[in-house]
């Protein structure tokens, strides 16, 4: 029996897309790809508040970079 693959919907996939976009511009602020994916991880809830209060991915970053 094949394993039905799990659709994400929408919204996740757009939030998912924002974070990998938020780790784009921590790396070009400095940050190594593994603190960038690892902050977000820690952070996931504060970087989803971000997100629902339509900061751009840029933004988001600064933000934690502050």
């Amino acid at each position: 029996m094949a394993k039905k693959e799990e659709k994400l919907d929408e919204e996740t996939m757009a939030l998912i897309n924002w974070c990998i976009e938020v780790e784009h511009h921590l790396v070009a602020g400095g940050a190594t790809q593994a603190q960038a994916q690892e902050h977000i991880e820690e952070q996931i809830e504060w970087f989803t508040d971000l997100f629902y209060d339509n900061l751009t991915p840029e933004e988001a970053a600064k933000e934690a970079l502050a």
